[in-house]
Formats: structure tokens, sequence, C-alpha cells
């Protein structure tokens, strides 16, 4: 079974940065569209970022500036770095990964990243 399992979310005040991590088992990162998602209590899961297989990045409107998506092939891992972290970015964190445009569609369990004082 492919697995995506991400880490590295928890408690961070506003400001302050978090780094998550998403690990891949049964597929190779690189050949997939790898994403990052996350869904807020009471509202709609939304795209934070994603990668392609070439490397390209789309981040959303409001975030970019903020966020770096990148992979690290050799760990067949993806990673999401945040910076100046806000109350309302508090959600549940999913790793995704994708081929022909969703018609093959992975997600993990998600990892909850809580930014409060």
């Amino acid at each position: 079974q492919v697995q995506l399992v991400e880490s590295g979310g928890g408690l961070v005040q506003p400001g302050g940065s978090l780094r998550l991590s998403c690990a891949a088992s049964r597929i190779i990162v690189s050949a997939y569209t790898m994403g990052w998602y996350r869904q807020a209590p009471g509202k709609q899961r939304e795209l934070v970022a994603t990668i392609t297989s070439s490397g390209s990045t789309n981040y959303a409107d409001s975030k970019k500036g903020r966020i770096t998506i990148s992979r690290d092939n050799a760990k067949n891992t993806v990673y999401l770095q945040m910076n100046n972290l806000k109350p309302e970015d508090t959600a549940v964190y999913y790793c995704n990964a994708q081929l022909w445009s969703g018609a093959v569609d992975y997600w993990g369990k998600g990892t909850l990243v809580t930014v409060s004082s």
C-alpha cells in the first residue's frame, strides 16, 4: 500500500516557523506532483502548495512568500517550510501525491499545526 506519513506539526507562537515533512513509501516522490493541503475546523480542505515532477512550484496566493515546498529525492520526502505563522494557519495539514491531474490520488492522515500564544 502507498503511504504518506506527515510529521513536524505542533504548537508554535505567532510569528514562529515550522517545517513539515511527508515521508512516502511505495511511490517515488520525484515522479509525482506532491502537495500540501490544510483543513481548519469547520472549513473545507484548501491548497497550500504543490511541486511537480519537473520541480515547478505553485502556492496559494495568500501564502506565497511565507511558505516553501521542497523535496529530498534521496530521502523520498517532501517538506513544507512555513514562516511567520499566524493563528489563522491553525489546521490539520495533509500531504498529497497525484498523477494525471488526480487520476491517481493519495493522501496522508495529516499533522496538526496550532498557532497560538
